[in-house]
């Protein structure tokens, strides 16, 4: 069974694809940050990096969005014809590949030159939104391309009959020649009726988009919204055939019953309102599942375990047989058996990527195997998983030490970036000071105290967890010491201190004295 669960709060809306009854996929939008991919902005150039030849752009959205030259010069002419921009009109219309080294940027954009903008590629912490030129309107069966006259069928399409029908229908349609239209895999199934009314309303958004630009008079705008989550859950269920769409809002599930209207004669989707006073995500285990994919230390069912770690330059993900049994004589081989836990460890890894939402460089440390036919069967079992995915990735073959190295598409933040936040303690290390550590720092503070500054009444104030300690252990060391130099030194607690932190006090006049 396929299903999908909204669960819609008032800052948040949370979508669980359950294959099976098991958590697949998750994605988590919150109000503060709802994602940009897809928007389409009017924007004002701020700064224009020579060296790298790309620009720097207010959209209006926190950091400013960035372009390279090569998302301008494909549409250099597009500009000048509908915007009427001061771009260079004796630079010839090329291939981007050609001259994307020699070109002036200068000479395309200067600063607070309005341009029309598209985010293709999410703000990731201090990193603003990456932005392209080359305009695309998605619908559900069409993609309008405003900005090129190619007329295309989507290669997923493989029926060479269904890509000809298309391919003459929308050449044969009634809009600009020099605008294009792609055809969507779920176009292989609609009629030319739904083909037609998509392109027509694709042009007047396009149009109102353009209308927009002119007459909004403000530094930068939003022209154009993508579709929300609840939307694109909706039609996801109705294109891949799903069983049940289960939501917990009223509003929004009435919303669902009448945007399914439109393609119930297509697939007879259950749009279901959750009536159960237990919350739906306990319900269906996704709170645990979510819980789960926030471990850095993952069990397997076989025994084994995975191990999430993260650095500046990647992820990586440590595969471990734990507790299961690999013991040569309990009679079974024992190269097999870890190829069974590498196996299951794969699908788990894929299952996990999708959940934690993990982009970039991703290394995985899998057991290691004598025989080169197993480390075959391990790697083409991650690509298998891993074809369920809609990010894109790319995977290399298995090295000598066991190593896959892999990269998946960055498309918005990770689960942890969206949930968690940097510790103000540890400053995101995960690591704090000893006691051992805080105490030898305490003591050298001391000593500059009584003999640099001439403090001989003091009193230390330290966690009640660090003064438990010194209590127990070390506040006789502490106060010998400070006795041997003729200082008198007193001792207290205090819980809104960091549990590395501690403040000296002078008993004679109560001020905090710097160290």
């Amino acid at each position: 069974m396929h299903e999908i669960l909204l669960n819609v709060e008032s800052k948040e809306i949370r979508y669980a694809y359950l294959k099976h009854g098991q958590l697949h996929d998750l994605i988590i939008e919150r109000l503060r940050a709802k994602p940009l991919t897809g928007n389409i902005y009017k924007g004002r150039v701020k700064n224009i990096l020579q060296n790298i030849k790309s620009a720097f752009i207010n959209i209006g959205e926190g950091e400013n969005g960035f372009i390279h030259i090569g998302d301008i010069l494909e549409n250099t002419k597009k500009f000048e014809e509908m915007f009427e921009m001061d771009f260079d009109a004796d630079s010839p219309l090329r291939p981007t590949s050609e001259v994307a080294v020699e070109e002036d940027i200068s000479k395309l954009l200067r600063p607070e030159q309005p341009v029309l903008v598209q985010v293709v590629k999410e703000p990731i912490g201090t990193k603003g939104a990456r932005l392209t030129s080359n305009i695309s309107l998605a619908g559900r069966y069409l993609v309008l391309l405003p900005n090129s006259s190619h007329r295309g069928v989507s290669r997923k399409i493989e029926d060479r009959a269904a890509r000809e029908r298309l391919k003459k229908l929308i050449r044969s349609f009634e809009m600009p020649q020099d605008l294009g239209l792609i055809c969507r895999t779920a176009s292989t199934e609609a009629s030319a009726e739904h083909l037609i009314a998509e392109a027509e309303e694709l042009l007047d958004t396009w149009k109102n988009i353009v209308e927009k630009f002119h007459s909004t008079q403000t530094g930068s705008a939003l022209l154009f919204e993508e579709t929300d989550l609840v939307k694109r859950a909706l039609l996801q269920c109705v294109d891949k055939k799903f069983d049940r769409l289960l939501i917990d809002d009223y509003a929004t599930y009435q919303r669902c019953k009448k945007l399914h209207q439109r393609y119930a004669q297509e697939h007879a989707l259950k749009v279901e309102l959750y009536r159960d006073k237990h919350p739906m995500f306990e319900r269906f285990n996704v709170e645990r599942e979510i819980d789960r994919a926030l471990k850095r230390k993952i069990w397997l069912g076989s025994g084994g375990y995975l191990f999430f770690d993260r650095t500046e330059a990647m992820h990586t993900i440590d595969v471990n047989s734990g507790r299961s049994s690999t013991n040569p004589t309990s009679g079974g081989d024992v190269e097999e058996a870890l190829v069974q836990i590498n196996l299951e460890a794969a699908e788990e890894i894929a299952r996990q990527l999708r959940l934690r939402n993990i982009g970039g460089l991703i290394i995985c440390d899998f057991i290691d195997m004598r025989i080169r036919k197993n480390q075959r069967r391990v790697l083409d079992k991650l690509k298998e998983c891993m074809k369920e995915d809609p990010a894109r990735c790319t995977i290399l073959g298995m090295s000598e030490f066991g190593l896959i190295e892999m990269t998946r598409q960055r498309n918005r933040e990770s689960l942890s970036q969206t949930i968690h936040t940097h510790c103000p303690y540890c400053n995101g290390s995960g690591l704090v000071k000893t006691h051992e550590s805080t105490l030898l720092e305490i003591e050298r503070d001391l000593k500059k105290l009584i003999h640099t500054q001439d403090q001989y009444a003091l009193r230390l104030i330290v966690h009640p967890e660090l003064h438990t300690y010194l209590v127990q252990s070390e506040a006789s060391f502490l106060g010998d010491m400070a006795e041997k130099s003729n200082a008198c030194l007193e001792f207290g607690a205090n819980d809104n201190l960091h549990l590395n932190d501690y403040l000296f006090f002078s008993t004679l006049n109560g001020q905090q004295l710097d160290v």
